[in-house]
């Protein structure tokens, strides 16, 4: 399957560091070689660079390492096909608008069974299941409502959107629109929280190595999110299968730890949230 990578913070901030980890994945240590794709949210706007072509060899990828682009929210994916050619129109970010907004989405995993779109204005332009799933997912919210609401109405939404579609296979993605960060996990998804005191990290894929007091503020907060850990001495938060979280201005503001089924007294099942935890942003 695919692997995710994606950064919210406080300050604009690059990601080349864990990027340049994150990268090797594709091709060297390890085998998602079938195009790699990076969006960075600038103010409304969102420069996008795609490759069908191995992001640990892509020339694309190299000039993402070269212009150390600053950003509050960025999203990263390499992929392994499983659904789909490997092709640019089915090369992960994907991004549509919704409120007026852009959103940028990229998903591991792989739903054995496509949504229903025959209904949906918003459809895919490529083959992939990942596409129709937020094709799906862009229609529900925008039927839902057809104004913006608040935050709180779109992680509730967007968590039971999640819900359906991971009983179609296995759902991790994340989500953004340049303000919020949303991450479903159904097997695989991790997050770091960096802060003050700041210190040193050693990436697991290569020799890199950083002392973020050379380039972080005292009140730099910055969220990691990664499909597997991407440093070997940082303290990284393990998602557990149906856990849900959204990150804003360096912050974690809503959290749902898990969900597991329950067996009702008629035989039927019924999602049950494990823990929920909210918090707002100092």
């Amino acid at each position: 399957m695919c692997q995710l990578l994606g950064m919210n913070c406080n300050s604009p901030t690059d990601i080349v560091f864990s990027f340049e980890g994150f990268r090797r994945r594709a091709g060297i240590t390890d085998h998602h070689s079938d195009g790699f794709g990076i969006a960075f949210f600038e103010g409304k706007g969102v420069r996008v660079f795609r490759d069908d072509k191995p992001c640990s060899s892509s020339p694309i990828a190299d000039c993402v390492k070269q212009y150390h682009i600053k950003s509050l929210n960025v999203i990263a994916h390499i992929r392994k096909a499983t659904q789909g050619q490997v092709n640019l129109e089915n090369t992960h970010p994907f991004m549509r608008e919704i409120w007026g907004e852009n959103w940028v989405f990229a998903h591991n995993g792989n739903l054995k069974t496509m949504p229903d779109l025959s209904e949906s204005r918003a459809q895919p332009i490529g083959t992939t299941d990942s596409e129709a799933a937020f094709c799906y997912m862009v229609e529900k919210l925008k039927v839902r409502y057809p104004k913006k609401p608040d935050d709180q109405a779109i992680f509730d939404a967007v968590q039971e959107i999640s819900c359906e579609l991971a009983e179609l296979g296995t759902f991790n993605f994340i989500l953004s629109n340049g303000q919020i960060m949303l991450a479903h996990c159904s097997t695989n998804l991790h997050y770091v929280m960096r802060k003050a005191p700041f210190g040193k990290a050693f990436r697991i894929d290569d020799e890199g190595v950083i002392d973020f007091n050379e380039y972080a503020k005292p009140n730099d907060k910055v969220n990691i999110i990664s499909t597997f850990p991407l440093t070997k001495n940082e303290q990284w938060v393990k998602m557990e299968h149906g856990g849900f979280v959204m990150f804003k201005d360096g912050e974690k503001i809503h959290e749902v730890v898990g969900v597991f089924k329950q067996l009702e007294d008629d035989g039927t099942t019924c999602r049950v949230q494990d823990t929920v935890q909210s918090q707002q942003a100092a």
